[in-house]
Order: structure tokens, then C-alpha cells, then sequence
């Protein structure tokens, strides 16, 4: 079985000394507990896995349990050490306050139990991290599958990576595109709002919810005032609840709003949002095209692939800690901005010889980015970008 970069990562973690609680997130049929499950099935060590998916929200007692039975196998067994793994963690209300008290009282009584956490709502985890656990913790963080990673596990080409994006369980499906549709519809986008935004989150205008994140996928890549996007939509409201809703969907993993690239804050904050999914078949569900018509489509497929080299920025911003930005003056743009510690990054995405770059040069007069370049016609080929370590751009 095909094993994920973060397969090592969590290995080494599980082998060294129980020093921090070890939390996993990521967005939804990533792979999280496939990976983690892969890496118990190889150790050396005996471990119980438990998963809060089906358990009552407000059975926050439910953690202590699964903590009473791992002592109680450890003692009557005589294990050493012994990994607790509990998935979908951030369901249970209150979690870390019980898992800070369970873990404390490990730490006092020199029990050496390990704790793998996962879970696929990174803001009600960080969160819980953030107001209970500091200091306690290291994460791991997963994104979606990258092109190399589903070129290597499902053969994909890199027309099929921009189209069908990065969903391993999706991968099998993509030569019935009305499964494939319905897969990413039920599995992921529904699953994500219904049980990662709706079942945590007062929300007073779910179905606006639904269509913020149809709309926003639908126009992923491109800019899109809030505005806009309240006269398109029915029962909107203001544009702060759309922006409240656009947040919500960028803690989930879906879509996110990237904002124009400024030394002021001021400035970025009104911008108008670019709107952006953290994986194209996010995007490709709405699209009326097949894959087909979209290759043969020179403008739709322009959209189609810098959405696509969108989404693996975004993705690996969430994993690298970066921050991704757009910028534009009157005719002048540049699609992706990235920045980290003081270090920029300009790139322009370009997918046939029609469009311009001009922007590029005049972003590199006004800022001096650390490095400036082209993805597509003229510039590094897509594929050798995507098959780049991002981190070593800044």
C-alpha cells in the first residue's frame, strides 16, 4: 500500500521517548487514519484505536473511558508502553480539557502512554490545542494529495491531476464522472459542512452556507467581489456573513478567500477576495464540462489550471505555514503571492501564450520579491513545479 510522506514523520514520533501528545489534522478523506493505521500495523508496539465519529457530542466522559481501558489492558498485560490513538477528537465537547487532565495524570504516575490525536476540523482542534493543551502538544499536519503523489500511487497525469484533483478515494472513479461527482458531493463537501461546520458552529442560514461554498468553487481562481456574490445568491444577508461563512470553509479545508497582497494590513483586509478550493475537484463537481470538453476548452482549461496550481499552494501554505496572497493594480496582476518571514515569492500562472505578464515585472520593481517567475508557457513547466519543495522558495 502506497505510504504518504507523513508515514515516516509519525513513525520516528512513536518511537521516541512519550515527551508530547501527537495531533494529526487535515481535511477530510485525506488519508489521516489510513496513514496512522499503517504505521501501527508496522511498530513494534501494542496500541488501541478509537474513533469519536458516532459518539454523542456531549459525552465528553467517553475520553476518559477509552483512557480507563488502555491502563487497564496495560497493567493486566504488562506492556511497556502502549500508543492511544482517538480519531475525529474535536466532536466531543470540551476534549482537551479532559485529554489535559488524563494526560497530566499519566505524566504524575510515569505511565508511558503515548497519544496520537486526529481530526479533520483544524479550527475546533487548534482551539483546544491553543486554550488547554499548550505546551503538551506537537502537530502533524496533512494535506491533499499532491501530483506527484497521485501520479506515483494512481497513475494520474497531470491534465487529470488540474481536472480531477487530489482525493485518493475519488481516484478509482474518475471514468464515471457522475460517480465521481457524487463521491466528492456526499463524502467530502456535504460531510465536511454537515459534520465538521453545522454540528459545532450556530449557523443561522445553512443552505446560504451551501451555496456560498457552490459559488465560491465555481469561480475558483478568479476574483470575486462580496458583493457580487450577494446578488447571486438568494436570502444572502451582508457581505459580513458571507465573509464569516468563507472563513468557515477555509478552516474546513474546501475554499478559502485569498486576500491582495499589501505591506498594509488595512489594505489586504478590504480587498476583494480571490476565491480559491484547496483541491480541483472541489471546483470540477460544478463544472458543466467533462474532462474532455475541458482540455479542448482553451479559456476553461486556463481557469481550470491555475485554480489547480492554487490549490496545491494553499495546501502546502497549510502544511508550511506560509501565507498566499494575490495582487493586482489596475491591468497589472499576479496570480499568487507567497510570503513567509519576511521572505515574497511572485507567481504568474500561465497556461497558453495569450496572457500577459507584464504584471510579474512590475510587481518586481515595486517589492523586490526574493524570486519571481512564470508556472506554464515560458516558465517552469507545471509538472517540474509540482513536483517542487515548496519551502525551498523562500
Amino acid at each position: 500500500m502506497y505510504k504518504r510522506a507523513e508515514y515516516q514523520l509519525i513513525t520516528e514520533r512513536m518511537k521516541e521517548p512519550r515527551r508530547f501528545i501527537q495531533v494529526v489534522m487535515g481535511a477530510r478523506q485525506i488519508g489521516k487514519s489510513t496513514v496512522v493505521k499503517q504505521v501501527l500495523k508496522d511498530l513494534d508496539m501494542p496500541y488501541q484505536f478509537f474513533s469519536a465519529d458516532n459518539v454523542p457530542a456531549t459525552n465528553s466522559a467517553w475520553i476518559s473511558d477509552c483512557w480507563a481501558a488502555v491502563r487497564s489492558l496495560k497493567e493486566s498485560k504488562g506492556w511497556g508502553s502502549v500508543i492511544l490513538v482517538i480519531d475525529e477528537i474535536q466532536k466531543i465537547a470540551n476534549w482537551s480539557e479532559v485529554v489535559k487532565k488524563e494526560w497530566d495524570d499519566d505524566t504524575f504516575h510515569d505511565r508511558d502512554i503515548k497519544v496520537l490525536i486526529l481530526g479533520s476540523s483544524r479550527v475546533l482542534l487548534e482551539k483546544g490545542l491553543s486554550e488547554s493543551l499548550a505546551g503538551r502538544f506537537e502537530e502533524i499536519r496533512m494535506s491533499h494529495w499532491n501530483y506527484q503523489e497521485m501520479k506515483e500511487c494512481f497513475g494520474f497525469s497531470l491534465d487529470q491531476y488540474m481536472f480531477y484533483g487530489g482525493y485518493p478515494g475519488a481516484a478509482t472513479l474518475i471514468g464515471d464522472e457522475d460517480r465521481f461527482s457524487q463521491y466528492i458531493q456526499s463524502a467530502i463537501i456535504e460531510a465536511t459542512i454537515n459534520k465538521d461546520i453545522l454540528m459545532d458552529t450556530p449557523i443561522s442560514k445553512p443552505a446560504l452556507l451551501r451555496q456560498t461554498f457552490e459559488l465560491g468553487a465555481a469561480y475558483s481562481g478568479e476574483l470575486l467581489s462580496l458583493n457580487k456574490m450577494l446578488g447571486s445568491l438568494q436570502d444572502a444577508g451582508n457581505t459580513v456573513t458571507l465573509a464569516g461563512y468563507i472563513n468557515l470553509l477555509d478552516e474546513s479545508g474546501l475554499l478559502c478567500g485569498l486576500q491582495k497582497f499589501s505591506v498594509a494590513m488595512a489594505r489586504r483586509r478590504a480587498s476583494i477576495p480571490k476565491l480559491q478550493v484547496y483541491n480541483n475537484a472541489l471546483k470540477m463537481v460544478y463544472s458543466p464540462l467533462t474532462f474532455e470538453q475541458a482540455i479542448l476548452n482553451r479559456k476553461a482549461w486556463g481557469r481550470i489550471f491555475e485554480s489547480g496550481i492554487g490549490a496545491y499552494l494553499v495546501s502546502q501554505a497549510f502544511v508550511y505555514r506560509f501565507e498566499v496572497y494575490y495582487w493586482r493594480e489596475r491591468d497589472d496582476e499576479v496570480d499568487f503571492v507567497l510570503r513567509k518571514k519576511g521572505s515574497v515569492v511572485a507567481i504568474e500562472v500561465k497556461s497558453n501564450a495569450e496572457k500577459r505578464t507584464d504584471g510579474l515585472d512590475k510587481f518586481r520593481k515595486l517589492f523586490n520579491p526574493q524570486a519571481a517567475f512564470i508556472v506554464g508557457d515560458g516558465g517552469i513547466s507545471a509538472e517540474d513545479f509540482l513536483s517542487m519543495d515548496v519551502r525551498k522558495l523562500f
